[in-house]
């Protein structure tokens, strides 16, 4: 499979794209820094290049900058991604003394960057954190949403390759909402508990 990795330069976007690199991918680093993008690249032995490059003939795009600019930088590549499926990995939180909350919006990143595309949009790998996707694969389940069934399927090819566990399809894009708030939650134990902890369902077959 060939994956761009829009954002690749990025802590998550560049652990994330190694270890596709190890499931033997074909993968592409896009940034909007073209040099930036090639070198880190040749640390991983992927590719890459701008992100307008990056895009073209990919089978998936994961989209992984941060979430402040997700809509925007779906928004510049529509012409260029057409009917190619997108994997959002953003979660909108905010930072407080009390701890951290998802964000205020009614809609998740994902939803709001469907409205934006004609390509189909699914959303997941929300559970997996860049320290542990450093190392290896994450330990845990990867939960993946979508409204596109093709769509779907290639993004759980995608998110098996990156777990320990196994990539489960976590039903319609509408459950992004709650995949985006369960970031909150685990970025909350990260930092009472000093971990990087996962996510694993049980009682499945």
């Amino acid at each position: 499979m060939r994956v761009a990795v829009v954002g690749g330069t990025g802590d998550f976007g560049l652990a994330l794209a190694e270890r596709l690199v190890d499931a033997r991918h074909d993968v592409v680093i896009g940034s909007r820094d073209g040099a930036r993008a090639a070198a880190k690249a040749a640390e991983i032995g992927a590719a890459g290049t701008v992100n307008e490059d990056a895009v073209r003939d990919a089978d998936l795009v994961v989209l992984a900058v941060k979430a402040e600019a997700a809509l925007a930088t779906a928004e510049s590549l529509a012409g260029q991604l057409g009917d190619v499926p997108v994997l959002i990995v953003a979660s909108e939180l905010r930072f407080t003394k009390q701890g951290v909350f998802p964000g205020e919006e009614e809609w998740s990143i994902a939803e709001r960057t469907q409205a934006l595309l004609r390509a189909p949009v699914v959303a997941g790998l929300h559970s997996l954190a860049a320290a542990s996707l450093a190392t290896g694969k994450a330990e845990g389940d990867a939960l993946v949403c979508g409204d596109h069934p093709g769509a779907k399927d290639v993004a759980l090819e995608l998110a098996g390759a990156l777990v320990t566990g196994r990539a489960l399809d976590a039903g319609p894009l509408a459950s992004a909402r709650a995949l985006e708030g369960m970031t909150a939650v685990i970025v909350n134990l990260n930092k009472r508990y000093r971990a990087h902890a996962g996510v694993r369902i049980t009682g499945l077959p």
